[in-house]
């Protein structure tokens, strides 16, 4: 996104819902192949995902306080802002947002606690499909009731795991 519009997000046709409205997810990755994966696996499961390519976009995304997010879907390193540092500061101002926090590198450090971000879980890479779903829909409260979708439908133009670190 860099310098660009964000990608609008597609319109579920079954919704996992949060009250009256699709969950929202804002999906922060560095790595084009991994967050279009992730992006369009969460989107045929329903949900609405707002994409951005670094934390400095995501935060500029979160100054529009009419933008609802119920999850922040964030790898933990990359450059510029790492993953933990804007999602503290981002939750400054959004304490209700949940937190799930994806790398091929770092899930120590959430078990030793020094990103001591609460409730926040970590999602290794690389990640299915249905790791990735069923994290996501454990964080919002099992809002989803959306039947898993074959991970063949999903390759199509992606590998069916991430593969990548970071």
């Amino acid at each position: 996104m860099r310098g660009g519009a964000p990608l609008p997000a597609a319109t579920p046709a079954t919704p996992p819902l949060r009250g009256d409205r699709a969950a929202v997810i804002l999906l922060v990755e560095d790595e084009a192949p991994v967050r279009a994966f992730a992006a369009r696996a969460l989107r045929l499961r329903g949900y609405t995902v707002i994409e951005a390519d670094c934390a400095e976009d995501a935060l500029q995304l979160l100054q529009d306080r009419g933008r609802h997010i119920d999850l922040f879907l964030t790898d933990v390193v990359m450059p510029g802002l790492d993953g933990p540092s804007w999602v503290r500061e981002a939750l400054g101002q959004r304490p209700d947002v949940r937190v799930v926090f994806m790398s091929g590198y770092a899930e120590e450090q959430l078990e030793d606690g020094s990103i001591d971000i609460a409730s926040a879980v970590f999602l290794p890479k690389p990640f299915s499909l249905n790791d990735l779903t069923d994290t996501v829909q454990r964080q919002l409260g099992g809002l989803s009731a959306v039947q898993p979708i074959p991970e063949r439908e999903i390759r199509r133009g992606l590998p069916a795991q991430t593969g990548l670190p970071g």
